[in-house]
C-alpha cells in the first residue's frame, strides 16, 4: 500500500505573530490603500500648517483651537487599522514608510518652489509671499507630523497586532478601541508639543486647549467611524483570496 504524504499546511506570512492570519501585500486592496495614507498625510501636512480658532465655549473660556488638517489625520488613523487588521504590522510599516517619504518630498517640492525666482510684478510678488507664508512653515508641521504619527500609528499597530496574535479573528472592535486611544494619545502629544509654534500657539494655556481638543476630536472621530471600519476589514478579508486561503489553513488561536 503507497503511502501518501500528509498535506502541507502553508507557513505564515514572513513577520506574522503566531495565531494571525494576514493577506498577502500583493492582493489588489493593499496598494489602495496605501497611497490614500500617503496623500491623506501630504494633504494633512498642508493643512495643519493653518491654526483654525472656533470661539470660545460659553461659560468656560475654553477656546477650541485646531487646525486645518483636523478633518483629514483621523483617517490616517483609520486606514493604518484597515492596513494593520487586513495585511500584518509588516505591511503597515512599509506604508508608513511610504507615507513619510512621500510627506518629505513634498516638503521638498514647496521649498524648491518658493526659491524658483518668480514674476516681478505685483500679481507675481503677491503671490511668491503668500507661498512663503503659506507653505514656509509646512516643514515644521511635517516634522511634528513625521514625529507623531510615527510615534502614534507605530504603538497603534503594536497593539492591535499583539492582540490579534493572542484573539485571532475574534476582538476586532476591542483591538480598534484599544490601540486607536493608545496611538492617538501618543501622536497628538508630540505632535502638538513640536507644531504649535508653527502654527501660531504662543502660550502654555492654547497648548493644551489645542492638544486636548485635538486628541478628544480625533478619538471620538475614530470610535464613531468603528462601525463602518470593521465593516471595511471584513468586507475586504471575504474578498481577498490570500486572506481566505491562510484563514483556511491557520490553525485556531490559542
Amino acid at each position: 500500500m503507497t503511502a501518501h504524504p500528509a498535506p502541507t499546511i502553508p507557513a505564515p506570512a514572513s513577520g506574522s505573530p503566531a495565531g494571525a492570519v494576514y493577506a498577502d501585500r500583493g492582493a489588489s486592496h493593499y496598494d489602495i490603500l496605501a497611497v490614500l495614507m500617503a496623500v491623506v498625510v501630504i494633504l494633512s501636512g498642508i493643512g495643519a500648517s493653518k491654526g483654525v480658532l472656533f470661539g470660545t465655549v460659553p461659560g468656560t473660556g475654553f477656546e477650541i483651537i485646531t487646525d486645518g488638517g483636523f478633518f483629514l489625520f483621523p483617517l490616517a488613523y483609520i486606514l493604518g487599522d484597515v492596513i494593520t487588521e487586513l495585511y500584518g504590522p509588516r505591511a503597515a510599516r512599509r506604508a508608513l514608510v511610504t507615507a513619510f517619504c512621500m510627506n518629505i518630498l513634498a516638503v521638498l517640492a514647496y521649498q524648491i518652489i518658493i526659491v524658483l525666482p518668480g514674476f516681478s510684478d505685483d500679481y507675481g510678488t503677491a503671490k511668491q509671499e503668500a507661498l512663503e507664508v503659506a507653505l514656509g512653515p509646512v516643514w515644521i508641521v511635517v516634522l511634528a507630523g513625521l514625529a507623531g504619527f510615527a510615534a502614534g500609528q507605530s504603538l497603534n499597530t503594536i497593539v492591535m497586532s499583539r492582540m490579534k496574535a493572542r484573539s485571532g479573528e475574534r476582538g476586532l472592535v476591542g483591538r480598534l478601541l484599544t490601540s486607536s486611544g493608545l496611538g492617538e494619545l501618543v501622536d497628538t502629544i508630540v505632535f502638538c508639543s513640536i507644531a504649535a509654534a508653527a502654527i501660531g500657539i504662543t502660550t502654555f494655556e492654547q497648548w493644551v486647549e489645542y492638544t486636548v481638543l485635538g486628541f478628544l476630536y480625533k478619538v471620538l472621530v475614530q470610535y464613531a467611524a468603528i462601525p463602518v471600519t470593521s465593516a471595511v476589514i471584513r468586507r475586504l478579508k471575504r474578498t481577498d483570496p490570500s486572506y481566505r486561503e491562510r484563514l483556511g489553513a491557520a490553525p485556531p488561536a490559542a
